[in-house]
């Protein structure tokens, strides 16, 4: 690595708009950092995401109007 010329990587502490907060590096240069989502509110990680059932609601469809596939 040359000297002088990398930013400066410094620990900054992270907020969520859910209240959760930890510590990370980073390059930001900034000493707080806010976001809207992480792994603590998002739905993905929290088990509360909505999968739409696209194939079912085909097959719905295809019943209520007597169409074959």
């Amino acid at each position: 690595m040359k000297a002088d010329i990398h930013p400066a990587y410094q620990e900054v502490e992270v907020t969520c708009s859910c209240g959760a907060t930890f510590t990370t590096r980073s390059t930001l240069g900034k000493n707080d950092l806010h976001i809207d989502v992480c792994a603590s509110c998002h739905p993905f990680f929290t088990g509360k995401q909505k999968i739409v059932d696209t194939a079912g609601r085909v097959d719905k469809f295809r019943q209520k109007y007597g169409l074959k596939k």
